[in-house]
């Protein structure tokens, strides 16, 4: 399967998950590295949109495109009644934290909170079976800036 994900061109080959282990984010906690990845291109764009403030326009990004195995993913059966409320609770956290931790499943299928229908999918790269993850291609990517100039 081919996930997708944008990324500062610095980052663009790192799939260490080390940015999300610094910061954190809605399925992990700090210290706790973790892939984000997207089903499409479009989510990608969204979700970046989600985190940049309104009047910034991002720049010098690439757009990553992912293979991952088909081998089966970790889908949590329920999510927490406020999974997708900003700011993330922290039980998302601890379901994303737990999902690492066991090892059990390279890859974590999970709703998009930004987009209804969507899903987004986290990697562990300490999983065994990382190595089998492979960056496909890697291009320039422009942001139309009448998502974020107003």
């Amino acid at each position: 399967m081919i996930v997708y994900r944008l990324s500062k061109e610095m980052y663009a080959a790192d799939l260490s998950g080390r940015g999300a282990e610094i910061a954190g984010g809605r399925w992990n906690s700090k210290g706790s590295a973790a892939l984000y990845t997207a089903q499409s291109i479009a989510l990608c764009v969204t979700e970046i949109a989600v985190h940049i403030p309104l009047g910034i326009l991002p720049k010098d990004y690439r757009l990553i495109h992912i293979e991952i195995p088909d081998s089966a993913c970790f889908e949590p059966k329920r999510l927490p009644k406020d999974w997708n409320t900003f700011p993330h609770p922290d039980s998302t956290q601890k379901i994303g934290d737990k999902f690492l931790k066991d090892q059990r499943f390279l890859t974590m299928k999970i709703p998009s909170a930004a987009v209804q229908g969507e899903f987004n999918y986290i990697m562990n790269p300490r999983h065994p079976d990382f190595s089998q993850v492979k960056i496909k291609k890697i291009e320039k990517f422009t942001f139309d800036d009448r998502l974020f100039i107003r």
